[in-house]
């Protein structure tokens, strides 16, 4: 998995594409805390990161779909794969590889975004009132909303092997399991079907999080989905050998 993780990383970084993209997500994230009227964060009348929390995570979903459209797709594409699987290394090796590779990139792409926290808490009155705890685990919510988005584009590469095609599956599965399950429950006649469709979304349980209390029911949500999205891609991956 290691070297899968080292190849993956060096990948990366000697591609333009990668700091394009981290380029990009860090200018729109910009532009919304600092630019933009109606999210700015110095017209917002608190020493907060709530622009950053409620915008990341729809930016979010294309800049992991951009990352991982290449990750299995391209490996078929140009096959790579038959030769990467000659090695002494099983498929799971190989995709958690990737997985963590690309998690890496969101996370390298995240630690800019520390800047923005010390400017708020410079700009506070008094200095420092803001709210470290709520922050924080905003920010363990956005790794994990990561983890899951990453685990879906994986799964979007290795059902096709055009990386178009694999971003485009991307993106809409992303947009659905963050947000549709929530608007359908709000579509609903109140009662439990109702709860229970928006806890199937990514966002009841990043809202949930990003509060500052790390709940194990949430953790579970996160891991699970994400294990259920690489399972996914370990089935679709190993039908190359059927």
């Amino acid at each position: 998995m290691f070297s899968i993780l080292k190849k993956e990383i060096r990948g990366f970084l000697s591609s333009l594409i990668a700091y394009i993209v981290v380029a990009v997500f860090l200018l729109a994230i910009g532009l919304f805390m600092w630019v933009y009227k109606d999210t700015n964060a110095l017209d917002y009348g608190a020493a907060s990161l709530d622009t950053l929390f409620l915008m990341a995570p729809w930016v979010f979903i294309f800049l992991v779909s951009a990352i991982t459209m290449r990750s299995l797709a391209e490996e078929k594409k140009t096959g790579t794969i038959e030769l990467l699987t000659t090695h002494p290394i099983t498929d799971w090796e190989i995709i958690l590889g990737k997985f963590f590779a690309s998690l890496g990139l969101v996370i390298f792409a995240l630690i800019p975004t520390l800047l923005y926290y010390y400017t708020i808490h410079k700009l506070g009155s008094p200095e420092g009132n803001i709210d470290t705890g709520a922050m924080w685990g905003s920010y363990i919510g956005l790794l994990f909303l990561g983890g899951c988005y990453v685990s879906v584009g994986l799964f979007a590469s290795s059902i096709s092997e055009n990386q178009i095609v694999a971003f485009i599956v991307s993106t809409f599965l992303c947009f659905v399991t963050y947000s549709v399950m929530g608007q359908l429950s709000g579509l609903l006649s109140t009662g439990l079907s109702n709860y229970y469709l928006e806890w199937l979304g990514i966002d009841f349980h990043y809202q949930s999080i990003s509060r500052g209390v790390i709940d194990t029911r949430d953790v579970t949500y996160f891991v699970g989905f994400i294990a259920f999205f690489l399972g996914l891609t370990k089935l679709s991956f190993s039908k190359r050998k059927w």
